[in-house]
């Protein structure tokens, strides 16, 4: 049986470097190896992220020895069907991720617009199949819904070994992502817990100034991103922080903070406290740039940009960044928000219970001038 890593960052490869629409398979095997050799082992990818298992397989498996690291990929159920069942897409996993076995798998985002896509293709009782076979080490799923239904997954399925949860510390308290409630319910469970999004997308990477002071009053040479990765990191339950790293800067702060982790102490938690209630001050999307909403997207918007944009108004209110980012994004091929012809689509697939058509619309009165 696989132990869990003994130290707690996870590479997570849904966000890796791009040359082009490509990913940039040389910068990520660099990426790779400084991640191995400062002593961390714990790769993330999907099924559904496009090219991801496939440059794992490239970078990692590869170049590597199967002892030297371990992975973990995840079955979309929403992609099965009559004749693609959950043994189809496993083999394929197995063949695209160049393994014989997976240390962690997954049922993929796991809520409430999913309904029992799970339970209706036997995923549940298939995977604990090939965990009995030593296909699978350890068996859980990542999770985008409400306490009530976590409470009811692990009742009426304690085998699973581990839940993967959005946890950071802005969203703690977050009445549409419960990140401290479903938190609780997991460890409550007796559960692991694998942490998503804990510097929300990359927004708590990038704070003013003046929303970080109570940071840098503490420690003036730590990063943001750091803060917010000791926060996931040092809830007891935590097994592994994942982190989309797909740059060497991020990858070096990342191994920096967790190669000597050292959980936050009280008065850390304090300053905490203050940043969040600087960051919820101000109102923004709480998109993390996840791209579940632009695969559907009739109109071709590039919906997460256009918020990243809208975002950086609302945050430091000036218009000549958000504008000149946005006008670029039109010349890759994104709609305009004003584009929107309201389907919904995007906001069945926003794993943030984001209300995308009214957030569109906002955006465009802003930035479509």
């Amino acid at each position: 049986m696989t132990d869990w890593p003994e130290k707690k960052l996870g590479f997570g490869l849904m966000r890796l470097p791009k040359n082009g629409d490509d990913i940039d398979i040389d910068a990520t095997c660099r990426l790779v190896d400084e991640f191995l050799a400062a002593g961390f082992t714990y790769f993330d990818t999907a099924y559904v992220y496009q090219g991801s298992e496939d440059a794992f397989r490239k970078c990692v498996a590869e170049r590597h020895p199967r002892g030297s690291y371990t992975i973990a990929t995840k079955m979309a159920g929403w992609k099965l069907s009559p004749d693609y069942t959950p043994a189809d897409m496993f083999a394929d996993q197995l063949a695209r991720c160049g393994v014989e076995y997976f240390d962690y798998y997954l049922l993929h985002s796991l809520q409430e617009s999913r309904g029992t896509v799970y339970e209706d293709n036997g995923c549940f009782d298939f995977c604990q199949k090939m965990k009995e076979e030593g296909k699978i080490r350890h068996f859980g799923f990542s999770f985008h819904g409400s306490p009530e239904l976590l409470e009811k997954l692990l009742t009426d399925h304690p085998e699973v070994d581990f839940v993967q949860l959005q946890i950071n510390y802005v969203d703690w308290e977050n009445n549409a992502i419960w990140s401290g409630k479903n938190y609780e319910i997991a460890a409550a469970h007796g559960k692991k817990v694998i942490v998503m999004e804990p510097v929300k997308g990359g927004f708590l990477a990038s704070l003013s100034p003046e929303t970080a002071a109570p940071f840098t009053a503490i420690h003036p040479d730590a990063s943001p991103a750091s803060w917010a990765l000791r926060f996931a990191g040092s809830l007891p339950a935590v097994a592994v922080v994942l982190s989309g790293m797909n740059a060497p800067a991020q990858m070096a702060d990342n191994v920096a903070t967790f190669g000597d982790f050292q959980p936050l102490t009280d008065e850390e938690q304090a300053a905490i406290a203050k940043v969040r209630d600087n960051i919820l001050s101000v109102p923004t999307v709480p998109c993390t740039a996840c791209r579940y909403c632009t695969e559907g997207c009739p109109m071709g918007i590039f919906i997460p940009d256009v918020f990243k944009a809208y975002n950086m108004i609302l945050t430091f209110g000036e218009h000549n960044r958000p504008h000149f980012y946005y006008s670029g994004q039109l010349a890759l091929g994104s709609g305009k928000a004003s584009d929107c012809i309201q389907c919904g689509q995007c906001e069945a697939a926003c794993p943030q219970h984001i209300d995308i058509i009214e957030q569109l619309q906002k955006a465009s009165a802003v930035l479509d001038v």
